[in-house]
């Protein structure tokens, strides 16, 4: 028989999905066989043909058996099986490709700790399924995986890594696909090389003969010529057998019943709601009424949309009775979709204003037990979004909404909300949106009078993770305006409210003071202030490598190494922007996340070295602009300035260079680099004087920049003040090879 138990965790391995979350183990379990389900040897032969398949498909409508039947067969297997049962929120490849990994795990299928796991939510890197198809194949025997409710997740991109590791993994893998729609993979060719097992709807269906031993187990007893004539009317469709079965059970004449009944799509609607909601007691009826806004449930959640203490006992009847509620494990329960579906739409039309209050009272259940996801998309779909923004701000979660990870999900909820929401937490996701999207002047007027309602007008402060939140934002608006003063005061006051907070609230979320002191690091670094902006940047680049602080990890890197290319240290800013592109691919964060300014920094560098060709892609791959982010904005026209200038573009580098940049206080070595390339076009030109006169008054404290108008005073003829000049450049302490090799040169 197969482990049914789950597998301790490999060292290493994560506990939580790419949002964060904790997996949930009823998506890993085998499904349970209820008392009255029949195992149809056929249909078992058929899932276990010699050799096997690496490719299974099992495709049949809702309700044809088609879980039930591969969860049977999974346990008469004498190896372990990964099962998946997959949903709407798995569809992003990363999502996915983390929870099959987890299920591997959990199942007690082996997987090598280099395999790594996909940390952001929208990606998964071709590295990571390269070493998951290559061990696959190196393993001793087949590993089974099965992917229940495919078509939930059925898009063209998982299709396609699917198939990639599927063909690399080679025999040592054995893939069931679950699903209601033909999956999107090239399943012409597998079946053209008898690669693959199909059971379609029409082997799914069920033969007079075992309809009648299905309802025998249902305690009925049908001829076989009236158990003919219900398959020729159900289509011999599982739950439409099971449906009657559970309807004949509760009249005199079963068999009379039997033989009379008539399926069809609406007939199946009306007889779920008339033969199984209507003959259940009004309590019953409620409940499911009510949970079937719910994707899955607990027995608390069920009494809390009901009112009532009854849950736990009428759940475990129903279970019991299978009546189309499953038992997912672990205390949670969901009904049968095609149930909840018609119950939902019962719902609306019985009692249309009930339902946004059951999403608000499951939404308020949920944020106090912890699943702070599944409170946003309840509070969101019941409309009140005052409550929801306030949820995301109560938990300190603001900083998902930059740090590449769960920031999709939650704009696109966000989105959704209207001019009604006036409270100070709908305030502060407006500001915050707007930061994302680099709408600054919306997002700076959001948050004065965010902090006017915070303040209450008369000195009353507001929440304490209001407060945090506010000064986060507050820090970044301040790094994008170019305002060192104004991030100095912003994390000043995040530090002075921490310990007003929670502790367990702080604990949860990292990426917090990793943001903040990006944020401040970045906004010294435009100022010039390069020795307090390692500070700042270092302790962010050298906190612990996890996958809420990837981002701001990635981005302290990056400005490090524009700090070290600056300095003249080009080795150095290459393995620090190498190693913040490393972070990226190591918790397969998208490009778009980051402002890539390594990218930037490694053109200027490959510029220097004269691999013009390199410089071009890297400022190809490099996001084409970074809504009002100074620092990246300076990156990007020097490093595309210099390329120009190597190529002989005296004229559009100049262009480049001169380009006009919006910040609260100028920035000097962005002001001086531009110098310094307008510089060299004027010698390139022939025009010495004009070279050392774009320098004369930017020489001190800049290193390249005496370097720079030495080359031009002496290609002017002045060899005394050039020397000065380069004397100058030596005795800063922090000049590094670049420019001290530069000056060596000019004196030579």
């Amino acid at each position: 028989m197969a482990a049914s138990g789950p597998s301790p965790h490999e060292p290493g391995t994560p506990e939580a999905d790419p949002l964060g979350d904790p997996f949930l183990r009823t998506r890993f379990a085998v499904p349970a066989r209820p008392a009255t389900f029949l195992r149809r040897a056929r249909l078992a032969d058929h899932l276990d043909r010699t050799p096997p398949a690496p490719l299974t498909m099992v495709n049949g409508a809702a309700g044809a058996g088609k879980t039930l039947l591969v969860a049977d067969w999974a346990a008469h297997l004498d190896r372990p099986v990964a099962w998946l049962t997959l949903d709407p929120s798995l569809r992003s490849p990363g999502m996915f490709w983390a929870h099959l990994l987890q299920a591997l795990r959990t199942r007690g299928v082996p997987v090598a700790d280099g395999v790594g796991a996909p940390a952001d939510a929208s990606r998964v890197t071709r590295t990571l399924l390269t070493r998951l198809a290559a061990r696959f194949g190196d393993g001793d025997r087949v590993a089974t995986v099965v992917l229940d409710e495919y078509d939930r997740v059925n898009t063209p991109e998982i299709g396609e890594q699917l198939e990639f590791v599927l063909h690399h993994a080679g025999p040592g893998l054995r893939l069931v696909l679950v699903t209601r729609t033909e999956p999107l993979l090239p399943l012409h060719r597998y079946r053209a090389a008898g690669a693959m097992t199909e059971i379609r709807n029409a082997e799914l269906a069920f033969t007079p003969e075992e309809t009648v031993a299905l309802l025998d187990r249902h305690g009925l007893r049908l001829s076989l010529p009236s158990a003919a004539g219900l398959v020729a009317r159900t289509g011999g469709w599982a739950a439409g057998l099971r449906l009657c079965a559970l309807a004949a059970q509760q009249r005199p004449d079963a068999d009379a019943y039997l033989k009379e009944f008539e399926a069809g799509h609406s007939a199946v609607a009306d007889f779920l709601l008339a033969e199984v909601l209507t003959r259940q007691p009004d309590a019953t009826q409620d409940l499911l009424l009510r949970v079937s806004v719910l994707e899955r449930f607990r027995a608390e959640l069920a009494n809390e949309l009901t009112g009532r203490g009854d849950a736990d006992a009428i759940l475990a009847g129903l279970h019991r009775e299978n009546a189309f509620v499953e038992d997912l494990g672990h205390a949670w329960y969901r009904l049968h979709p095609l149930f909840r579906e018609i119950l939902r739409a019962h719902l609306r039309e019985r009692a249309p204003e009930l339902e946004p209050e059951l999403h608000l009272r499951a939404a308020r259940w949920l944020g106090r037990s912890g699943f702070l996801p599944e409170m946003l998309a309840h509070g969101a779909a019941a409309g009140d979004w005052d409550f929801t923004a306030g949820a995301l701000i109560d938990d300190l979660a603001i900083g998902q909404l930059f740090t590449g990870l769960r920031s999709d999900g939650l704009a696109e909820l966000f989105s959704a909300m209207g001019p009604g929401a006036t409270g100070a937490a709908a305030g502060l996701v407006r500001a915050a949106r707007a930061l994302a999207r680099g709408d600054l002047d919306h997002a700076l007027a959001r948050l004065r009078h965010t902090e006017e309602q915070l303040s209450g007008g008369g000195g009353a402060d507001g929440p304490a993770a209001a407060r945090l939140s506010c000064a986060l934002l507050q820090a970044l608006a301040a790094r994008l305006a170019g305002s060192p003063e104004r991030a100095e005061r912003a994390v000043a006051a995040a530090r002075e409210l921490e310990p007003e907070v929670p502790a367990e609230v702080l604990d949860k979320h990292p990426e917090l003071p990793a943001l903040l002191l990006t944020h401040l690091g970045s906004a010294r670094l435009w100022a010039g202030d390069f020795a307090r902006a390692r500070a700042a940047l270092g302790t962010v680049a050298g906190g612990p490598a996890r996958a809420a602080t990837a981002l701001p990890r990635e981005e302290s890197l990056e400005h490090l190494a524009l700090i070290d290319y600056l300095d003249g240290w080009p080795a150095r800013a290459e393995r620090k922007a190498q190693a913040a592109l490393n972070e990226t691919e190591r918790f397969g964060l998208p490009q778009s996340a980051g402002s890539g300014l390594g990218r930037l920094v490694l053109a200027a560098v490959a510029v220097d070295r004269d691999e013009l060709a390199a410089a071009q892609s890297l400022l190809d791959q490099a996001p084409p602009r970074t809504p009002h982010d100074p620092v990246t904005a300076a990156g990007r026209s020097i490093a595309t300035a210099r390329l120009l200038l190597a190529r002989g573009r005296t004229r559009a580098a100049r262009a480049a260079a001169g380009q006009t940049l919006t910040a609260d206080v100028a920035s000097p070595w962005q002001r001086g680099q531009a110098a310094l390339i307008v510089s060299a076009a004027h010698l390139a030109e022939g025009r010495p004087d004009a070279a050392a006169e774009v320098l004369e008054h930017l020489t001190a404290g800049e290193p390249a920049c005496a370097v720079g108008a030495a080359r031009a005073l002496l290609a002017a003829g002045d060899t005394d003040a050039a020397l000065r000049l380069l004397d100058t450049a030596a005795a800063e302490g922090r000049t590094g090879p670049a420019v001290l090799v530069r000056a060596g040169l000019l004196r030579a």
